[in-house]
This record gives C-alpha cells, structure tokens and sequence, in this order.
C-alpha cells in the first residue's frame, strides 16, 4: 500500500509541470550511450510518447556518430577528426546520410510509433529545413599554416519551422537527422548539438535537452558531488575559459547559451544513461542534471 502511495506522490508531484508546460515545444537532442543500449533505447521512447501523450509537443533531432563511425570501418574508410569535428569528404557524406537517414531516423520513428505515438521522419534536406553553409575547424591561436579543408561540414544559417508547425498541429512527432542542404542542394554534416540548439532557438522553444553519456556539469569532475544544477552563462564562459567544460561538452554547453540567448527558456544537460532522465528532469522537483540558464 506504501508503495501505491508513493507512486500517487510522483502523479501529484508532476501535476504542475504538466500544467505549465501542456502545448509547448520540447527540442531533445537525443545521442549517447542512449542510441545503443537497448534498455536506454526503449527508456527514451517512452518518455518522448509520454510527453506527447501529456499535451508537450517534443521534437527529436538525433546525431549519431559512433555508428558513422562503425560503418566507416566496415567499408575500410578511416575516421579522421579536426578539432572535434569530423572531415567529411563526398564519399563519407554518403555513408552519413546513410547511417543517420536510412538507419538511426527510421528506427527512432518506428520505435516511436510501435508506441502509439505519430512520428515522422526528416533530413534537413526535406523542405530546406536546415539550410546550411560549409564551415571550418576553429584552430587553436598557435596554429600556423592553411586551415584545413574539412569537406562537407556544414552550420545552420536557417530553420524553415513552418513544416514543423505544420506536422506538430497535426500531431506528429518531427524526427530531424543532423544533415543540412547548401544554397547549392550539397548536403552537409552537422554537428548534432549545434544544430538542436538552432532548431530551439528557431522554434522559441520551451526547453532544449540534451542527452548525454555525463550525469551533468560538475564544478570538479572529479568530485561527484559537485554537480552544478544551475549553471549561468556567465558562469559557462568562465568555466569553458578555465577548462573545465572540455571537449564534447563544450559544443553541447555553447549551443545551450545561443539557445537561451536567441529566447528559448530553458536548456538542461542531463544523463540519458539513467533510465527515464527526461521525466525526472522536467516533471519532478529536484530533477536531475545542468539547467544552463540566463
């Protein structure tokens, strides 16, 4: 009987978020540990059908990777990064658009399906959703030399939410891979993170989340309990300055900040190793992860 209590508790606990956040949009960058434990997998889902099923509207835009990553070693074609981001010639671009549009999004859509929910699946290639221009590597101020020539990596230079709107008021669930289309019609990998962070800021969205293989950001990463439950910009930049946010994160924290600086309200960084991260983040009281706020 305690535990039917308890359980009521929790319904109870979550009563005024719903509230708050019934009809808004929810951007989720959904990468990680997360894409391939299967548990983690179906966790996931069930949390982006429940908040659908809530009144929410979720969008997913995933990356993926490890599994380009896997494939690139299948076929014999070495995995070369620069600064982080991975140099993409036409043949590899191939291989990504196969990996993130052909494998990864048909799976997160059927899997989201076979719940119940509507889910559609895109490419920033179907109506110019994410329209994209060829970048390059931001080398450190040592360097000397050429930059190098990174190939087909492209950023965001523009979001055509209208077919987002279009698909969420009727329901749908947008499933989004990280590839970007030029002026030209060349398609360009985009890093994951960055793009979520422009889709949120695009759509005014309530809160961007992103999953991550961390529990958050910590003060000392050495020290588990100094993780930072609220974490301001200004603190970010000086965190990032000093170190301490690093590699992979970086990205992850940095499109948290245009995020909020272009009006989404709120971002958080949260572990998607733990099984239902999402629900306690935003539908408990303590929550769980980095709230990245103004």
């Amino acid at each position: 009987m305690e535990e039917l209590i308890a359980k009521a508790g929790v319904l109870i606990e979550a009563v005024p978020y719903i509230q708050t956040y019934h009809g808004k949009i929810f951007v989720i960058k959904y990468g990680g540990n997360a894409m391939i434990n299967e548990d983690l997998k179906q966790g996931v889902m069930q949390d982006i059908v429940l908040l659908k099923f809530l009144g929410i509207q979720p969008i997913v835009i995933h990356g993926g990777g490890p599994e380009i990553t896997q494939m690139l070693k299948r076929v014999g074609k070495p995995s070369q990064f620069i600064q982080g981001l991975r140099v993409t010639d036409s043949e590899t671009m191939e291989i990504v658009q196969m990996v993130l549009v052909g494998k990864l999004n048909k799976e997160i859509v059927a899997r989201l399906n076979l719940l119940g929910a509507k889910a559609v699946g895109l490419a920033g290639q179907d109506a110019n959703l994410l329209v994209a221009q060829k970048t390059q590597p931001t080398m450190p101020p040592d360097f000397q030399g050429e930059i190098p020539d990174i190939g087909y990596v492209g950023e965001v230079t523009q979001v055509n939410t209208m077919i987002l709107k279009q698909l969420i008021a009727e329901d749908y669930i947008p499933v989004i891979s990280s590839i970007g289309v030029g002026v030209d019609g060349a398609s360009y990998n985009i890093n994951a993170d960055t793009a979520a962070g422009e889709l949120a800021a695009a759509l005014q969205a309530e809160k961007l989340i992103m999953l991550t293989d961390v529990e958050g950001i910590f003060q000392d990463y050495q020290d588990k309990s100094s993780l930072i439950s609220a974490l301001s910009i200004e603190r970010a930049h000086q965190m990032i300055n000093q170190g301490i946010i690093e590699g992979g994160m970086i990205p992850k924290v940095e499109a948290c900040i245009k995020a909020l600086q272009k009006g989404v309200h709120r971002t958080h960084i949260i572990d998607g190793r733990l099984l239902h991260s999402m629900l306690l983040e935003i539908l408990t009281d303590q929550g769980i992860g980095t709230m990245v706020v103004q």
